[in-house]
């Protein structure tokens, strides 16, 4: 697969963008840049309701991690929201550790993410 494919599986739901990671190690460089600039085209295209899903992602790095922040300072100057789910417990230990918990907005699964959008 090449760096420049696709890392996400990404529906409407409701009005609600859901891009569902398709990498199950966020972890090299190469990967990382591209999840952010993939990340950061849904903000640039106009979409403001952005849910993360994680269910597929089981490692990631710091490096991931900063690229996750600088999604949601992006969201937030953009006016728009931004929910996270399906982060499995050994994931959610990180973000629990790092405050980042605090930061993002983390929902159990889609369903939940959704709901109040």
């Amino acid at each position: 697969m090449s760096s420049q494919a696709t890392r996400f599986d990404i529906q409407t739901v409701e009005d609600c963008t859901v891009a569902c990671f398709l990498d199950s190690r966020i972890l090299d460089e190469a990967t990382i840049q591209v999840v952010g600039d993939q990340m950061y085209r849904l903000v640039d295209s106009g979409l403001l309701k952005i849910i993360l899903d994680f269910s597929n992602v089981e490692h990631l790095s710091s490096a991931a991690l900063g690229k996750l922040i600088n999604m949601k300072k992006k969201v937030d100057a953009a006016g728009g929201k931004l929910r996270m789910c399906s982060i499995r417990p050994e994931l959610k230990k990180i973000f629990d550790v790092t405050k980042l918990s605090k930061l993002f907005d983390i929902k159990k699964n889609q369903a939940k993410a959704l709901k109040g959008f």
